[in-house]
């Protein structure tokens, strides 16, 4: 689930934590690192779960519609398909998806209020009746609802509160979780263990993730020392904390992940200051890293191995 680009991210926020506070050691870092991976599966996972439980909603409101002492049509019609089809029946039945929940503590992060009122803002919409009117809905139309219904979710302020108020990085994860939560519906009815294929894996935490952020952190001075010289007429100490981060982190691909392509660390980074520093700071890392990578390639210390990555 976590690309490179997410664990860049959180690896650059624990390098900007320890040059704010250098009381903070290295094994707090890495600890806090590791957490905020985890969050970011566990934040898909409550994303998940409030989409089941507003789906689940509609059991509750057909039981009102039905107890009401003179039901309208609309009433007697009603059906909690919801609910009660086979795209959802998959998740709602998956008692392994529910130990997870259930270990993570994530149900009570809820309170049922909440929850009707979420379902309630969703059954006034339009697309929402004329799938209820529908006598017989097909796979997609389920699928179709279910994403209205998120997108319905992650659009109120109620739930922007809830969630910022559980998960400060929110903002951070939000395209990686709302893409993962749309590929899950898409591919629903799913499989009792699904929700594995999203497990952080070793190979981006540990082998990249955590490697990278171990190299920059041991090698503050040595790369100090190759940036300064490309600086030209700035101070080192007047560069922006975040782009300088980024420059060393760069450089840190560059030479020690042979893997990655050079052109795709460069534009990553590039993309990184534009989004988490100044106005300028695209232009000025962009300038930087170019100027780097010439310097690097020439004295022979970026080695990229593997088929294509020769000369990129």
């Amino acid at each position: 689930m976590l690309s490179r680009r997410n664990v860049r991210i959180k690896v650059m926020q624990m390098l900007y934590t320890m040059s704010r506070d250098k009381s903070v050691d290295l094994s707090t870092i890495l600890s806090r690192y590791r957490e905020n991976v985890d969050k970011t599966f566990e934040l898909f996972l409550f994303n998940l779960l409030l989409l089941m439980k507003i789906s689940a909603y509609a059991r509750i409101d057909a039981k009102r519609k039905k107890s009401k002492h003179l039901p309208s049509e609309e009433d007697r019609k009603f059906t909690p398909k919801l609910a009660d089809n086979p795209l959802m029946a998959s998740l709602l039945q998956n008692q392994a998806l529910f130990r997870l929940f259930n270990k993570l503590e994530l149900e009570s992060y809820f309170e049922e209020d909440q929850i009707r009122r979420f379902y309630t803002e969703f059954a006034e919409k339009e697309e929402y009746k004329s799938f209820i009117d529908k006598p017989d809905n097909t796979a997609q139309d389920f699928k179709d609802i279910i994403l209205l219904l998120y997108k319905t979710c992650i659009n109120n302020e109620t739930f922007i509160e809830l969630i910022k108020d559980q998960y400060p990085l929110w903002e951070e994860d939000k395209s990686l979780v709302v893409g993962t939560i749309k590929k899950t519906v898409k591919a629903l009815p799913s499989e009792e263990d699904f929700f594995k294929a999203y497990e952080p894996t070793a190979e981006t935490i540990e082998e990249f993730g955590k490697t990278l952020l171990l190299k920059v952190n041991k090698s503050e001075s040595e790369l100090l020392e190759i940036i300064t010289p490309s600086l030209k007429n700035w101070d080192a100490d007047r560069v922006a904390v975040i782009d300088m981060i980024l420059i060393k982190m760069a450089i840190t691909e560059f030479i020690s992940f042979e893997s990655i392509p050079t052109k795709v660390t460069l534009n990553e980074y590039v993309e990184l200051a534009k989004v988490y520093s100044t106005d300028k700071s695209k232009d000025f890392v962009n300038g930087i890293l170019d100027r780097l990578v010439k310097q690097l390639t020439d004295n022979g210390q970026i080695k990229k191995s593997g088929r294509g990555l020769v000369g990129n």
